[in-house]
């Protein structure tokens, strides 16, 4: 099996999260022949019951950035194209993470909504507290457009939102510090990559999802040199 690994942020992790090249990201994997895309990330948790070392399977998105180029189709030269994101996750390639995740011994919850907020910085107390309140489970800065754009270029796309920290808004805990996340983050590393490569050997060789047509035959338009 060949694998294609890109690190989002860059080599030396030198793109913060407005600026890292997402659309250059997901085309240069499609141009590689990848057509499944499992983006683990790093998030917060915005409840109680999802603690710091906790897997979540994200089966929902909700978007709060601004400005990032997320689409491909920046012009309608051949028609409009409006795609489906309903569901922003592949159906298989969560079963498989959620498989996986739960053979490794961790704590997984098969469910849950991510929030992505632009970044760098952490949220206020009240801002997580607002999102806490909506009933999202998990905060993040890169899902979208990440998600999205796999979307565009019929590519599968799960994410195992490994949890490092409880953002700002539970209460008695701690509000989030860089060094927590990556103290957490590292501690787990190698479970990470422990589910990574078993669910690597277990993704299922047909694709029976729609995640291939979701542009309804449009072709989407390489990004920029910079983008």
């Amino acid at each position: 099996m060949r694998v294609a690994f890109l690190p989002r942020h860059g080599r030396h992790h030198e793109h913060p999260p407005a600026n890292v090249p997402f659309r250059a990201n997901l085309w240069a994997m499609r141009s590689l022949g990848v057509t499944r895309v499992f983006g683990p990330c790093a998030a917060g948790s915005l409840q109680p019951h999802i603690d710091r070392g906790h897997v979540v399977v994200c089966d929902q998105l909700v978007d709060r950035t601004w400005g990032r180029p997320d689409t491909f189709f920046d012009r309608f030269d051949d028609g409009a194209v409006h795609v489906s994101f309903a569901e922003p996750y592949c159906p298989t390639l969560r079963h498989v993470a959620i498989d996986a995740a739960r053979r490794s011994g961790a704590t997984v919850h098969e469910r849950g909504t991510v929030v992505v907020i632009p970044g760098p910085r952490f949220s206020t107390r009240a801002e997580s507290s607002m999102y806490r309140s909506m009933g999202f489970d998990v905060i993040n800065m890169t899902q979208h457009p990440e998600a999205y754009l796999a979307r565009e270029l019929g590519l599968c796309y799960a994410t195992l939102a490994m949890v490092t920290d409880h953002d700002a808004g539970v209460e008695g805990v701690d509000p989030v510090t860089m060094e927590e996340v990556l103290r957490v983050f590292e501690d787990n590393l190698v479970r990470l990559r422990e589910i990574l490569h078993d669910a690597l050997t277990s993704v299922p060789t047909e694709r029976t999802c729609a995640c291939a047509d979701a542009t309804g035959g449009k072709v989407p338009a390489p990004p920029p040199s910079k983008a």
